[in-house]
């Protein structure tokens, strides 16, 4: 069942919540029945009460005559009173902030964690992942541009409070929540306070991100994820600007400072062929990453596929990301991985020290999971950096 909703789709209570506990797990009647009923929908044009989804934000500074300026990400968007900010999800009235997207679902499905993708966090478990409208960049590739470049009140969406994504996450053996497919940096009041009822309901929290923050709004509200993904689109600023529209350097810093936290972080870099994918730039990535965050950090280099205002170009090759791959493997990072290409070794996580099977996939399916309890390699007893077991 496919559980992406997007602006042409209808949506009732009873779908949503089969699509959002689509993972097959068994649950009770009674159970989805209850909770069905008591998630109110929103549809197209906002039918039920926007009320309840307006929020006060928690990262805005008050100027004089009813104005305000984000301080979310770093375009610091300077909001006139009635007016939004760049991503469109947030909202000045009378010179107070907010947040129209809090508890505001567009999108909810159980995903395997390998596809976010995150390789050495808890393989082999799965994710209840939740969006909302939104996005602070425009990214030319963007595969989920039908929701990441709405408004809210444009989208189909589903009321799930916190304590009720954690409900649905718990009761579906889900370990975690990821906030995913739109861009989470825009929702990150309903993140912080969803890792909050997830944590206190023994569900940890994973974010899919750009990385495009602030440094106070990414300590607050990624301080709370167990693990981070950053999708690092290229390695040049040209790239960010005119693909992307927003800046590489921020997103470095972002790297830094979750390292500097001790989050778990893997980094995807989707090759898009002939814009990012020169050897010089593949040479500089990994070599930043080594000197700035350490050579045990994933990097998985992932294929694109034409999509959204990037359709006149090619998928890119195999040959292109295995290049990629030699090419961070010879600067010596020691995991790198090869994404979107089903059954490609480059897909397997293998001990750095004496090369043996540790985690075998197919697809999204970690299928021999062979790390010890003590997250280490079972030949060689070499420490394998990540978050192993729940």
């Amino acid at each position: 069942m496919n559980c992406k909703f997007v602006a042409s789709e209808s949506l009732d209570r009873r779908r949503f919540l089969r699509c959002a506990l689509a993972s097959g797990a068994a649950l009770g009647s009674g159970v989805l029945a209850e909770t069905a009923a008591a998630v109110p929908a929103v549809a197209e044009g906002g039918t039920q009460s926007d009320a309840q989804f307006v929020f006060e934000a928690r990262f805005y500074e008050k100027l004089a005559n009813r104005k305000i300026k984000c301080k979310l990400c770093p375009r610091e968007c300077m909001v006139g009173d009635k007016e939004r900010g760049y991503c469109g999800v947030r909202e000045n009235r009378g010179g107070v902030y907010y947040t129209l997207v809090h508890s505001r679902v567009c999108a909810a499905h159980v995903d395997p964690i390998e596809k976010k993708p995150l390789f050495h966090y808890l393989p082999g478990t799965v994710a209840f992942s939740i969006a909302t409208a939104g996005c602070n960049v425009n990214c030319k590739f963007c595969q989920n541009w039908e929701i990441s470049q709405s408004r809210p009140e444009q989208i189909p969406a589903q009321y799930i409070s916190p304590h009720q994504a954690a409900e649905i996450a718990r009761q579906n053996n889900c370990p975690t929540i990821a906030y995913t497919y739109s861009e989470p940096v825009i929702f990150a009041e309903y993140l912080m306070d969803t890792a909050d009822a997830g944590h206190a309901a023994g569900v940890r929290s994973i974010v899919v991100s750009n990385g495009y923050m602030q440094h106070d709004s990414l300590e607050r509200a990624y301080g709370k994820m167990d693990a981070v993904k950053i999708d690092l689109k290229a390695f040049s600023e040209s790239y960010y600007s005119k693909v992307v529209t927003g800046q590489l350097k921020p997103v470095l810093e972002s790297l830094v400072t979750l390292r500097k936290m001790g989050k778990w972080t893997e980094i995807v870099y989707l090759v898009v062929p002939a814009l990012n994918d020169s050897d010089a730039e593949l040479r500089g990535l990994a070599s930043w990453i080594k000197t700035n965050l350490g050579p045990e950090v994933p990097l998985h280099f992932t294929q694109f596929h034409p999509e959204y205002l990037l359709k006149n170009l090619s998928i890119t090759p195999v040959s292109t990301l295995e290049r990629a791959k030699a090419i961070a493997d010879a600067e010596g990072l020691h995991y790198v991985y090869i994404g979107n290409v089903p059954g490609h070794p480059a897909q397997n996580t293998y001990c750095p020290k004496c090369h043996k099977l540790l985690v075998e996939r197919v697809g999204f399916v970690a299928n021999k999971i062979l790390i010890r309890k003590d997250s280490t390699c079972p030949n060689c007893r070499h420490a394998i950096p990540g978050i192993w077991r729940v």
